[in-house]
């Protein structure tokens, strides 16, 4: 089940004499007076958030509602180093004694009980969940207080949540759409699309990202390598390099039109298959993408929602030996794959 958010968003100020962050609805009021330090990444939350209070000298971590109810003091998610954010109005805990993971909706109630290893966030009501797994640490990591490792072993498990086991043994892929879930009696047949058996007796798939932009990029852009399909096919902007600038962005038709010649020359390659392309799952760069037109692509702590609206990296490693790579980026939109960026080698975009 998806949480809408109540009363809207509601926004991060700063108090100008102490400092310390509070909250303001849409309407510029202010609903939970300035008293936290400056900690969470989020600048807004619809219904819960990790904030930091200090009080007599002691730090306290705990998550917020909007009723100003605090729950699950000094167990905080971390990850990357900063705290979980709310994801379709749940979020993640950590129980810092057992070291188990949970989830909270946005009452601050918990949903999932903290007896997991380890948790996605919410994608389309479900959650990707590991029980019975051990850190792996590279090298000495662990003794240097890094807190970089990788799961080894244990059984992974479909979830909703509501802590319900939809698939057991799920073989869990960052590149699965979980917002094109489907369920059958019988396994799908659409070649995009991959297959768990539930442990209802009926069918879940989803919509693998490579290989439907696989197709996209055969069928929609490389058939027809004309200057309309070209701009059809790309971001009403297109973003590039220029020195000395840096990054800079230009409408997609007076780009294509200025470039086409070096643009058609590096796709035919591509299409020829003179080149050894790789194919890689990002997200937007917020360093680049800052427009507020890119707000829908990030969450409420500026990460990119990769897991709805992928960036389709194709390096293009061409055969001569040369380590020079040119890369295009096509990002996934409502309105399907768009060419967003675009980065050669041996050659000046104009």
């Amino acid at each position: 089940m998806i949480h809408t958010p109540q009363n809207g968003s509601w926004t991060a100020y700063r108090d100008d004499r102490s400092g310390l962050i509070g909250y303001k609805d849409q309407e510029g009021h202010i609903r939970i007076e300035a008293r936290y330090v400056d900690f969470a990444v989020a600048g807004k939350f619809d219904n819960i958030i990790a904030v930091r209070e200090e009080r007599n000298g002691k730090t306290e971590d705990y998550y917020l509602t909007k009723s100003g109810k605090t729950v699950e003091k000094n167990n905080i998610y971390y990850f990357d180093d900063g705290p979980d954010c709310e994801s379709e109005g749940f979020i993640r805990f950590r129980d810092a004694r057992t070291d188990k993971v949970g989830m909270l909706n946005g009452e601050g109630e918990i949903v999932i009980p903290a007896q997991y290893d380890d948790l996605s966030n919410v994608r389309n009501g479900l959650v990707a969940a590991l029980k019975g797994a051990a850190k792996k640490y590279a090298g000495d990591e662990k003794q240097s207080g890094c807190n970089h490792f990788n799961w080894e072993g244990g059984e992974a498990y479909l979830i909703d949540t509501n802590n319900r086991i939809m698939v057991a043994n799920f073989q869990y892929d960052s590149d699965l759409n979980f917002f094109s879930l489907k369920a059958g009696e019988k396994p799908s047949s659409n070649p995009n699309r991959k297959n768990f058996p539930g442990v209802d007796g009926r069918y879940y798939s989803f919509v693998d990202y490579k290989k439907e932009f696989h197709e996209w990029l055969d069928s929609a852009l490389l058939n027809d390598l004309s200057r309309e399909t070209l701009i059809r096919n790309a971001y009403h902007k297109i973003y590039f390099w220029k020195e000395p600038e840096g990054w800079v962005s230009e409408t997609a038709r007076v780009f294509v039109n200025r470039n086409y010649d070096l643009m058609k020359d590096r796709l035919m390659a591509l299409r020829n298959h003179h080149t050894n392309d790789v194919i890689s799952v990002d997200g937007l760069n917020p360093f680049i993408y800052a427009a507020d037109e890119f707000d829908v692509y990030y969450n409420h702590c500026r990460e990119p929602k990769e897991w709805q609206y992928p960036v389709m990296n194709v390096i293009i490693q061409h055969r001569d030996g040369n380590d020079d790579q040119d890369m295009l980026e096509f990002l996934r939109t409502e309105n399907g794959y768009k060419l967003i960026s675009m980065t050669v080698r041996h050659a000046m975009l104009q």
